[in-house]
């Protein structure tokens, strides 16, 4: 079937393509903000529950505009512990999933909580929010964020 035919039916139906959406970029790993080791290391086969936790954000098209989902998954189970969405891509947001987190499962120290290198991860205020809800210092901010997108994405 030839292009002008698939136009013309599609005219005659009433139909019109969708455009493609633009890439949206949601890291921002050009920041002043220090960057914790990666001491996860790609290693995400873990043992016990609540010893390692990755996160991430993603988005999705709504008949309202970019729904940003900010999700914290733990590597054990594999399930979400944490999440929280959002019209807008900022600390608050990520901040208010690893609250959600911290309060349904009350890690111990040792949580390894591995992260990209966005500013929303690498910045003071959410650096504070792990030390607070965990009583803790971060132990893990890694530059991969392959398992929650995974994780998403399926």
């Amino acid at each position: 079937m030839g292009k002008k035919r698939v136009e013309r039916l599609m005219r005659q139906a009433g139909i019109a393509g969708r455009k493609k959406r633009r890439f949206r970029k949601t890291t921002d790993s050009n920041h002043p903000h220090p960057i914790a080791p990666n001491v996860l290391e790609r290693n995400f086969d873990v043992a016990l529950p609540n010893t390692a936790w990755v996160t991430d954000v993603t988005y999705v098209w709504t008949g309202e505009g970019w729904l940003y989902l900010a999700v914290i998954l733990d590597l054990f189970s594999r399930r979400a512990v944490g999440w929280a969405a959002s019209a807008n891509n900022d600390r608050a947001l990520a901040i208010s999933a690893l609250d959600r987190a911290t309060t349904a499962r009350k890690p111990a120290p040792g949580l390894v909580h591995h992260s990209d290198r966005g500013s929303v991860y690498a910045s003071g205020d959410y650096g504070d929010a792990l030390n607070v809800s965990t009583g803790r210092k971060p132990r893990g901010n890694g530059e991969q964020r392959v398992t929650p997108t995974i994780w998403l994405a399926s």
